[in-house]
């Protein structure tokens, strides 16, 4: 019996795979599976392993802590490590005031709580998200979560008073204009803005596309919010921790937000999420209405220590914007071989291609499925995302090493023109 076979008898389809290698054993950006082949790792676990698999700081950390204790449950025997983090955090997230941070345990758990917490402070119930957006498989999360397929089908009605705005993606159609003169016709037809607590959205798109909130438009959504008394959450569970060459990707604009989620690279690998946000908002949910049993388990505390260690000491916000600038001048020369592409974006190491059909002018989630394919079977590992399922996202640690990184791209060259003869 293989161990797909083994793995569609023990375990539910509803949890997706985008590979059938399974895992042996981790450095860096490489990944061997159980019959021994190498794959180069341009996924990170979900853009988790920004530190790479197993960096010895971050293995190091943990092995020390396993040495002492593994968990107490911070609500009853507290630890100094996790409010030595918390000030950390309270230290980097961007903002001009004081902050307060709680842990958790999931990038979902981490946007529940930021709801919560904007809820208590406001003493408002309504929450707008926007298009294309993904924030978690939780029923908020799924609420908030721009995108049906898969995340919405078959699980009911979702909670109420959450309402969506389009997102502006010039590239379909879309401006700034038109997304922030839908939010204002939100305002006057759905909801009143007296009743609106927060406003929700990822400084860039993951799983919708890798799309950044233009500059423009993230200044007018703090007037906005200031102007009605709403609070700004930015979702930084996936473009935080130097991925878009800056430590969180809210440091690229010149107005902060009120709450910042992390989660994903936050530990290295070990489950850790938080909230970070002004100091008197975090403070509005009464003593035990916040909190879980798992949450800032010591172990990923520990890792969460050196990641922030390993992130300053070798300048990997440097090292970001280096590997992007050399990705998407790879793509860039591919645009004559690959007529497919469309687009290329993203700030940092955090980038993408997006594909269309070259007939029809069309998304193509067929040509980045097989660009995909192609590069899995030549040892590269590549995610797509997406409204249209048509872009290839690249999640490569910041850490990969400067030959894997060659090789990659080489992989990555080879599959798009292969993929492209052979339409």
């Amino acid at each position: 019996m293989t161990l797909t076979e083994r793995k569609n008898a023990a375990i539910s389809r509803g949890v997706g795979m985008m590979t059938q290698i399974y895992a042996d054993r981790a450095e860096n950006s490489e990944i061997w599976d159980k019959e021994g082949h190498r794959y180069i790792d341009f996924a990170s676990g979900i853009a988790v392993v920004n530190t790479g698999h197993r960096h010895p700081r971050v293995i190091a950390a943990v092995k020390e802590q396993l040495d002492r204790f593994t968990h107490t449950c911070h609500q009853v025997v507290p630890y100094e490590s996790y409010v030595h983090l918390a000030e950390r955090l309270n230290a980097i997230v961007p903002g001009d005031f004081a902050r307060k941070t709680i842990f958790v345990t999931t990038g979902a758990e981490a946007v529940e709580n930021a709801v919560k917490i904007a809820r208590a402070a406001t003493g408002r119930s309504a929450i707008i998200a926007f298009g294309g957006g993904f924030h978690g498989r939780t029923f908020m999360g799924m609420a908030l979560t721009g995108k049906v397929a898969p995340y919405k089908i078959g699980f009911g009605p979702m909670p109420g008073d959450v309402f969506h705005a389009p997102f502006p993606v010039p590239l379909h159609g879309v401006s700034v204009e038109q997304s922030l003169a839908t939010l204002k016709k939100l305002f006057a037809a759905d909801v009143d803005p007296r009743r609106v607590a927060a406003i929700i959205l990822e400084p860039v798109q993951g799983e919708g596309g890798f799309y950044p909130a233009p500059p423009a438009f993230m200044k007018a959504l703090r007037e906005i919010c200031d102007q009605h008394g709403i609070l700004l959450i930015a979702d930084e569970v996936q473009t935080g921790f130097a991925r878009t060459g800056k430590m969180f990707a809210m440091d690229h604009h010149e107005v902060a937000a009120d709450l910042v989620t992390m989660a994903k690279s936050l530990a290295g690998g070990f489950p850790l999420a938080a909230v970070t946000g002004r100091a008197e908002v975090m403070d509005a949910p009464e003593p035990g209405g916040l909190g879980g049993t798992y949450g800032g388990n010591p172990l990923g505390i520990a890792a969460a220590h050196a990641v922030l260690d390993v992130i300053a000491d070798e300048d990997l916000c440097n090292r970001a914007n280096q590997l992007g600038s050399r990705l998407k001048q790879r793509l860039e020369s591919l645009r004559d071989k690959v007529p497919e592409i469309v687009d290329i974006r993203g700030p940092g190491f955090m980038n993408a291609v997006e594909f269309n059909d070259v007939t029809t002018k069309l998304p193509s989630a067929d040509f980045a499925n097989k660009v995909r394919l192609i590069a899995l079977d030549k040892g590269l590992i590549l995610l797509t995302c997406g409204v249209y399922g048509n872009v290839i996202r690249f999640l490569s640690p910041i850490t990969i090493q400067d030959g894997v990184f060659s090789e990659a791209l080489d992989i990555l060259e080879a599959s798009m023109i292969e993929a492209s003869a052979a339409r």
